[in-house]
């Protein structure tokens, strides 16, 4: 299993920076994750690293070198993390908890599985086309407010209806598997990245450089495009570089 992988966040126009993205891998599986904490309720930073910090804990005792089910680990971990941030707002008496979004993608077997809860997102792109695109969990998109392509438009993009340590269990998708071809590259980002921008630039910019290129080059222009209030940007890009089997 071989692959290339870029990460980068930066605060943008935020007084503090809530995101919090990482991997960790065996020889066999690996394991990308990005988290952004919710704005509008406490200790959001708190909630998106507690969150990456149970998944990995876990993917380290699962994966050994392979998860032996990677939907049910997703399952467990998202449950396990939304669970452990709940448990952490009781100990302390916060009445309005902490909150995050989520997406993480699995590596194994010459696949790629994923999982997301809100609005942080998981770019699949292939020889330049846009395989996949996971939907947020936002009422805009719920209700086919707009065109896809199009979700910077319309007020209210950022109200969601689901999320981890929100009061109600989480509602979250996974995917997969999906078999992986050599040069296919996977962005995971916040919504800071890819709401000012067209979904059509993100493909373009994914497709047309290496990831330690793209990356860092989106992060740029989302900031440049969202001013001087523009909110953290965040992302984790990755190539699968193993060959197709002949």
């Amino acid at each position: 299993m071989k692959f290339s992988v870029f990460q980068v966040s930066r605060k943008g126009g935020r007084v503090k920076n809530e995101d919090r993205m990482g991997y960790c891998y065996t020889a066999e599986s690996s394991l990308f994750f990005l988290a952004d904490g919710m704005g509008g309720h406490p200790q959001g930073e708190i909630a998106s690293q507690m969150t990456l910090q149970v998944m990995a804990g876990l993917f380290q005792q699962q994966a050994t070198p392979e998860l032996p089910d990677v939907r049910a680990f997703f399952n467990k971990a998202v449950l396990a993390a939304h669970r452990e941030i709940l448990r952490y707002a009781a100990e302390r008496g916060i009445t309005d908890t902490p909150r995050t979004t989520l997406v993480a993608v699995v590596l194994q077997g010459g696949s790629a599985y994923w999982v997301h809860c809100g609005d942080s997102r998981l770019y699949f792109v292939r020889r330049g086309e846009l395989l996949a695109r996971t939907r947020d969990h936002s009422y805009a998109e719920q209700r086919r407010m707009v065109r896809p392509g199009d979700e910077h438009l319309p007020p209210n993009r950022n109200v969601l209806f689901t999320c981890l340590g929100s009061p109600t269990r989480p509602v979250f998708d996974v995917s997969g598997p999906v078999p992986l071809q050599q040069g296919d590259r996977l962005l995971l980002c916040s919504d800071g990245l890819w709401a000012p921008l067209q979904e059509e630039d993100i493909v373009l910019q994914l497709a047309r450089a290496p990831v330690d290129v793209s990356a860092p080059a989106l992060v740029d222009d989302a900031l440049c495009k969202g001013g001087p209030r523009s909110d953290n940007a965040t992302v984790v890009a990755l190539e699968w570089e193993t060959p197709d089997p002949i």
